[in-house]
């Protein structure tokens, strides 16, 4: 048996099928069992104490696994790439994200690391994940709840003057990525276009004049 314990979760059988397939044939990597559901995943957790439980994301179920089986990682292997599932899959306790386009090096390299404790993101979703956790938010969170964290991160850079182009290249986004964002966060505010949406952010504490004040009185 090999030193790595690994529990497959994936509603679909080809995608577990695929992973056993490039997992299974590796010596010092063993697939202990495999679930279709959150439920599945957490009772197998329980019942084999797996040094690695792959898994579709879910935040609770990502969570679930963890309290089964405190000393496991989780990595989630999806094709969710949004910014929102990141953060959340990042804040339930996984320690890997990987997208399901990844090839079989890819795939081995983030199980082992994953499985040994390491921190592992995918080609494509990596500089996103650093620029989600160190990306400044101020108070954004606190004066506006509704908002996710992507579309803090940009009313932020927004309220500081940054134009759709700078916030593109600063957020690793594409523009028109970014003209979303810029409009869900107008509906959400109920801001009729972006000076509203500025002075808002500015009447919340966020923004150039606020940072300024705060370097010169501080």
């Amino acid at each position: 048996m090999g030193s790595i314990s690994v529990v497959l979760a994936d509603s679909h059988h080809v995608v577990r099928s695929g992973l056993r397939a490039v997992l299974a044939n590796e010596a010092d990597i063993s697939v202990v069992a495999e679930a279709g559901d959150a439920g599945e995943a957490a009772r197998a957790a329980v019942q084999h104490r797996p040094d690695l439980v792959v898994m579709d994301f879910d935040a609770d179920a990502v969570r679930a696994v963890l309290r089964a089986s405190a000393g496991s990682h989780v990595l989630v292997f999806t094709l969710a790439d949004d910014d929102e599932s990141m953060y959340q899959a990042i804040r339930a306790g996984a320690r890997g994200y990987l997208l399901k386009s990844a090839q079989q090096p890819e795939i081995l390299r983030a199980a082992r690391g994953v499985a040994a404790g390491e921190a592992i993101f995918g080609e494509g979703v990596a500089h996103r994940v650093i620029e989600l956790l160190t990306a400044p938010v101020h108070r954004t969170e606190e004066a506006f709840p509704e908002l996710t964290r992507r579309e803090r991160q940009v009313l932020d850079l927004i309220a500081d003057g940054r134009s759709n182009s700078v916030i593109a290249r600063q957020l690793h986004l594409a523009p028109k990525t970014v003209s979303n964002h810029i409009s869900a966060i107008f509906t959400k505010l109920r801001a009729a276009d972006r000076a509203e949406a500025i002075a808002r952010a500015r009447d919340a504490g966020i923004g150039t004049r606020v940072r300024h004040l705060t370097s010169v009185t501080g």
